[in-house]
């Protein structure tokens, strides 16, 4: 069973950064794909970034400011963010899913963290 833990998290005023990292373990395969999703006060969760062997996908809300990265050993998944604004408040979400390439879709993955708080202030 894959067990995910998020990280990073925490309060920033517009304009700033945080790197969010997620703790990946449980799983012996690398052919997996990760991504981030985030959800808002009153909102649905989203998916913002993706990444499976190299490739990465972006949401068009945060493509050009948030940066998705990932190692093998240990595994880790990293949410680099910047230029943040009050709307990029969420709850941030880490999730794997078992197939080479799941894409923005949030049917494909099926393990999920706990999340960590994102709060950006203006």
């Amino acid at each position: 069973q894959v067990q995910l833990v998020e990280s990073g998290g925490g309060s920033v005023q517009a304009g700033g950064s945080l790197r969010l990292s997620c703790a990946a373990s449980g799983y012996t395969s690398n052919n997996r794909c990760m991504g981030w999703f985030r959800q808002g006060p009153g909102k649905e969760r989203e998916a913002i970034a993706t990444i499976a062997a190299g490739r990465t996908q972006y949401a068009d809300s945060v493509k050009g400011r948030f940066t998705i990265s990932q190692v093998n050993a240990p595994n880790m998944l990293f949410l680099q963010m910047n230029g943040l604004k009050p709307e990029d408040t969420a709850m941030y979400y880490c999730a794997a899913g078992p197939y080479s390439w799941c894409g923005l879709f949030r049917s494909t993955y099926n393990s999920w963290g706990q999340g960590t708080q994102v709060t950006v202030s203006s």
